[in-house]
């Protein structure tokens, strides 16, 4: 967070990266540990992007387009809260989660969610975008029943072509 006047940081809108609270918050860590002499980086591919609206828009790391303009050939899981057993019990089913991969390493690029909660949800998939998780991760992960982040699961198994409580609609 040093610019380019020794001792001299700045966080928040005066980087102008995300204008983003939270995003201030971690820059203001960032710029007093590497004033104290520590050399530590935010890592601006895991910051959650939170709409509070009705319902919820959460997003991390990149869309599908994102990733085709840096070079990532893609796969695409997606999950309805329509399908996912707490939405219903919450009278709150609408929206879904979508999760854009590469098709070669698995490697999860973003993860986009439309829904109930979806604010509080989105930690898991910056922490998997943060450690460079894989849809498999995310799949292979038990989720406890019924939650709304098992939606994130689902969407994670769609991409790998296994996801278990999809309800094929009727065409």
């Amino acid at each position: 967070m040093e610019t380019s006047i020794s001792n001299i940081y700045a966080i928040g809108d005066a980087v102008g990266r995300f204008m983003l609270a939270h995003v201030a918050s971690a820059e203001a860590i960032v710029a007093a540990e590497n004033l104290m002499g520590g050399a530590v980086e935010i890592d601006y591919r895991a910051v959650p992007r939170c709409v509070y609206t009705s319902p919820e828009v959460a997003s991390v790391g990149l869309t599908e387009k994102q990733a085709a303009s840096s070079g990532h050939q893609t796969v695409v899981g997606r999950f309805s809260f329509s399908d996912n057993s707490r939405a219903s019990t919450l009278s709150e089913d609408r929206g879904g989660i979508k999760v854009v991969a590469d098709t070669k390493s698995g490697e999860i690029l973003g993860i986009h969610m439309i829904g109930p909660e979806v604010s509080e949800m989105i930690h898991e998939a910056a922490l998997a975008i943060r450690l460079e998780a894989t849809v498999q991760d995310v799949a292979d992960m038990a989720h406890a029943h019924p939650t709304l982040s098992e939606a994130l699961k689902e969407a994670a198994r769609d991409a790998t072509g296994g996801s278990i409580h999809k309800v094929k609609k009727k065409t």
